[in-house]
């Protein structure tokens, strides 16, 4: 989307929604597609899931040191080639459990015997780009979404099972509590076709509230 189409974006939003108008206020528009990842991928899709995946259920401190090691490990931007080649007791070895170890292996193996070509995902709709990723074994809901806004950039991608989203969403929403995974979902359809950019305004509220 193109800088004036991204104001536009958050201008229909603000619109709709005095809430989101008071955040467009305080935040901007941020580039909601924006993949914070230091360099680390070069663009590589493979390399950006297998970032993803090393990031689910920890810090994002924590997974770049994962990733880091796995680049180092491979001697450049991972590859499916270069990944089933350093094999899993080797990407264990890097400080991850087993399970997890696995799904760079999973994925290096999907993508090097065909039935996903992560690199041309680009036709696909949202909801078949997220049934081909999370038809590999240890890529999740999360992961396929994150991948989708920061490496597909689409527009109308809400990560309800994102916590602190819903976190977010709760003070935005002045809830008594954080609200589930499936309430999260109900109320973010309110801001299709364009919850990309009402999750970005989120997440925005969220790192500025701990900044306070």
């Amino acid at each position: 989307m193109t800088a004036m189409n991204q104001t536009h974006a958050y201008a229909a939003l603000a619109q709709a929604d005095p809430a989101l108008a008071r955040l467009v206020e305080r935040y901007g528009t941020p580039d909601p597609f924006e993949f914070h990842d230091g360099g680390r991928t070069t663009g590589s899709r493979f390399a950006a899931m297998s970032l993803h995946i090393l990031g689910q259920q920890i810090s994002t401190t924590v997974a770049f040191v994962l990733y880091d090691r796995l680049r180092a490990a491979t001697g450049d931007t991972p590859t499916a080639k270069s990944v089933l080649a350093l094999g899993l007791d080797s990407i264990k070895a890097l400080g991850t459990s087993r399970s997890k170890a696995t799904s760079p292996i999973n994925l290096a193996e999907q993508v090097s015997t065909g039935p996903l070509d992560i690199e041309h995902l680009d036709d696909h709709s949202d909801i078949e780009a997220v049934q081909a990723l999370v038809a590999v074994k240890g890529i999740g809901i999360w992961s396929a979404e994150m991948f989708l806004i920061h490496q597909l950039n689409r527009p109308d991608v809400f990560p309800s099972g994102d916590v602190g989203l819903r976190n977010a969403l709760q003070r935005l929403r002045q809830l008594p509590q954080v609200p589930s995974i499936s309430r999260a979902e109900k109320l973010g359809r309110q801001w299709r076709p364009l919850r990309t950019y009402a999750s970005s305004l989120l997440w925005h509220s969220l790192t500025a509230a701990e900044d306070d």
